[in-house]
């Protein structure tokens, strides 16, 4: 199978891994491990349906993804598209799911309170995590994309 370098925009998807990462597990409280409930087909289900859970599942991806992603590291585009398309429902829905665990565990009067104060800067700071999101989710399409393109959609191996 021919082998061709990665794209420069895969490259970049390291640093946007490591930064949804960290996002992910400041935003979700995920801890530094979790364990899997794997007794039966069916012990899952209450699990998966728990945010903090399925932001440490995306978290794993997003260790696959940075691990495809380092330079010298031999893999192919459909295990960089998998992964990519594998992480792509939690990313969707992780800014949605944190803004409303947010609110629900926000004091509003405190809040408000602040909002009067003369240096709050409470929202700038918000929008600027949200937007190293979006900037770090865009990063993955990019790099998907650009994956497709080098290789006219045919599996490649990719160096």
């Amino acid at each position: 199978m021919e082998e061709i370098p990665k794209p420069s925009e895969l490259l970049a998807a390291r640093s946007a891994a490591e930064q949804l990462f960290a996002l992910l597990r400041r935003w979700f409280a995920v801890p530094e491990s979790v364990t899997l409930d794997l007794r039966s087909v069916d012990s899952a289900v209450a699990e998966l349906g728990e945010p903090q859970l399925v932001m440490a599942m995306a978290m794993r991806k997003l260790q696959a993804l940075h691990l495809l992603t380092t330079p010298g590291v031999r893999t192919t585009t459909d295990v960089v598209l998998t992964v990519i398309q594998d992480l792509e429902r939690a990313l969707l829905q992780a800014p949605g799911m944190h803004l409303k665990q947010s609110a629900a565990a926000t004091d509003w009067d405190a809040e408000f309170r602040a909002m009067d104060a003369p240096d709050a800067d409470i929202e700038r700071e918000s929008n600027d995590e949200i937007d190293l999101f979006r900037s770090s989710h865009m990063a993955l399409h990019e790099a998907a994309r650009a994956v497709l393109h080098i290789t006219n959609g045919e599996i490649r191996v990719l160096v």
